[in-house]
């Protein structure tokens, strides 16, 4: 057996391996051990001289081979009870107690069968998993004590007998005093293992249908109730929800499951008033309104325990625990249920609050997006180009902000292009986007200075507003000579305060390189930086991207990656008409749900299209 427990272990293993080795060898009492299917794998010393045998008569055999029941040890159905023992215990993962054994051993001194008596306690043990590994046998020798019972009973008059009877019967109150306090004891064990269980569950749940679903479960159970009941407050209709234990049956569930918070009903007085009750049997509830008797007769129980759930001074609703005898709950119960309650109370308040928390987030984040659409204007119509506009919000509802799009003409019938992204996801970011729009179109509009004047003159008034925000923004001119019209080519100025550059294709998809600018500082940087802009022939059919980050950033992935893929994509695509174009970039590069805001201005230039006069926006 030693040598078993050492194999394969590390060296502080093997050493306390060893040591229970040279326990169980030492042991004065005497112990068998068999596999389950009741083969002898070791026997102790003190077992082997009691039974006057050796290990290598032993180790290896079916017990009842090394050990053939006499006849008269069978009961009536010819069933031998010591076998039944030890497969009790270990079919039940239990000890088995045989207080008295009659069993013949074979005299080693006179070779004869000699009759015993022997006091037989089979315990199973378990491996990690619960599961019978081996069945351990532990063996007492009570011939001498039965003999000496009855040569003190054949007879005595003179007090011995009482005395006796005495002894054996305080030993017995002892015993059974010791047997209920250790059940008690492994009761206990057991009852608070499975509320820590559930109370890890109720600090891991994410919604109030998962804190409930868990009290009435395995919650309920754990502190020892046959039944029971979650009761939440609805302060904004004035009742109170339960959710019943499915033991109650759902005709209760169906009956009670939302009661007037002003209801005698324990679940809504307690709900109510933040003090306990209990009753502990229907008399007890007789002085009770009608209703009550009724409802306490259709949820089976017999006695029950109905307790507050508070947290941090909010009254949530109640916690009700039955018991399908009738009985008055000790107080170390009603303090169990109520440290129950506590616990489920925390999980609840903190959900509740998170679920405010939600709904203010959804509501500011709905709030924002509308703000950001009422902004976003249709597309102008110019005579020589085709202009699309597409913005998505972020799916993240702590993610709507600041990105954005503008198209605009200039009275000489250039068009201006805009993209932009302020810093930030809230309603105020999307406030402040509103702000740079309507302060850039000013700017461009009155004067004759180009996209990096007006980015320079756009980052001064943000100093001098205080609007204290930083934003990246692109702006581009379409302009067109009467010859260029002609040609059906134009020209693309373009000037960044830190925004990424337009993506820009001829007719058959090739990129068209579009140079870097000096002095790309973002806005609200430093009102005195100077920016540069550079110009873009753009032949007939040619398409420009303007892009927000949200289209080419990806979790897990550089931006450079991005613009990679979308440079591929839209080569690719090209050929398509252009508002099927950019559905098809928005659907193949986030799927409709991206990450961040996206915001995208798409332009065709048309082929050789005969210049009207140019439509002006209202």
């Amino acid at each position: 057996m030693g040598g078993q427990m050492g194999s394969g272990a590390s060296d502080r293993d093997r050493v306390t391996a060893e040591d229970f080795a040279a326990i169980f060898t030492a042991l004065p009492t005497a112990y068998l051990v068999m596999d389950t299917d009741l083969v002898i794998v070791e026997a102790n010393p003190a077992y082997l001289t009691l039974l006057g045998r050796t290990r290598e008569e032993l180790i290896g055999r079916y017990v009842f081979d090394a050990f053939p029941p006499a006849p008269d040890t069978l009961d009536a159905d010819g069933v031998n009870p010591l076998q039944t023992s030890f497969e009790r215990a270990r079919d039940n993962g239990v000890p088995d107690h045989m207080p008295l054994f009659r069993y013949h051993v074979v005299d080693r001194s006179t070779g004869r069968p000699v009759p015993r008596a022997w006091s037989l306690i089979s315990a199973p043990v378990l491996d990690a998993a619960g599961q019978t590994r081996l069945v351990l046998q532990r063996v007492e020798d009570v011939s001498e004590y039965l003999a000496e019972r009855e040569r003190i009973s054949e007879g005595r008059e003179d007090g011995s007998w009482a005395r006796l009877d005495g002894l054996e019967a305080d030993l017995f109150a002892r015993t059974q005093e010791l047997q209920a306090a250790l059940a008690a004891r492994e009761a206990a064990t057991s009852r608070l293992t499975a509320m820590a269980q559930v109370v890890l569950r109720l600090a891991s749940a994410e919604t109030v249908e998962e804190v409930t679903g868990s009290l009435t479960g395995a919650g309920l159970a754990a502190i020892g109730a046959d039944s029971g009941a979650i009761a939440l407050r609805d302060d904004e209709h004035d009742v109170v929800h339960l959710m019943l234990m499915p033991s109650l049956g759902a005709g209760a569930q169906l009956r009670f499951a939302s009661i007037d918070l002003d209801s005698r009903l324990p679940a809504a007085e307690v709900a109510r008033t933040g003090e306990p009750v209990s009753h502990a049997d229907l008399a007890d509830a007789s002085a009770w309104p009608l209703d009550v008797r009724q409802a306490l007769e259709v949820t089976g129980p017999r006695s029950w325990t109905t307790v507050p759930l508070s947290s941090a001074g909010r009254l949530l609703g109640s916690l009700a625990a039955g018991r399908a005898v009738e009985r008055t709950a000790s107080p170390e119960e009603v303090e169990l249920v109520r440290a129950f309650a506590s616990q489920c109370a925390q999980a609840l308040d903190r959900l509740q609050r998170l679920a405010v928390e939600r709904r203010s987030a959804e509501r500011s984040r709905q709030l924002a997006e509308e703000l950001q659409r009422s902004m976003l204007s249709e597309p102008v119509l110019p005579d020589h180009c085709q202009v699309a506009v597409r913005y998505l919000p972020a799916t993240d509802a702590g993610q709507v902000g600041g990105d954005w799009y503008d198209a605009f003409l200039q009275a000489d019938g250039a068009v201006d292009l805009v993209i932009g992204d302020v810093v930030g996801h809230d309603i105020t970011a999307a406030a402040t986007m509103g702000q740079l729009r309507s302060l850039l179109r000013g700017i461009a509009l009155t004067g004759e200075a180009g996209p990096a004047q007006v980015l320079d003159s756009l980052d001064a008034a943000v100093a001098q507003l205080g609007l204290h925000t930083y934003a990246t923004v692109g702006l581009g001119r379409l302009e067109q000579t009467a010859e260029e019209v002609t040609r059906g080519v134009a020209r693309l100025c373009w000037a960044s305060a830190g925004h990424p550059r337009p993506m820009v294709l001829d007719a058959t998809g090739a990129l068209i390189d579009v140079p870097e600018t000096s002095g790309r500082l973002m806005l609200g940087v430093d009102r005195a930086s100077s920016r540069s802009q550079v110009v873009v022939e753009l032949p007939p059919g040619a398409t420009v991207l303007l892009y927000t980050d949200g289209l080419v950033e990806r979790p897990g992935s550089d931006i450079d990656t991005g613009v990679c893929r979308l440079h591929r994509l839209a080569g690719e695509l090209a050929h398509l008409p252009l508002d099927e174009l950019c559905d098809q970039l928005l659907g193949q590069l986030v799927d409709d749900r991206p990450a961040d805001d996206v915001a995208l201005v798409a332009v065709r230039l048309h082929r050789g299209t005969v210049p009207r006069q140019h439509r002006r926006e209202p």
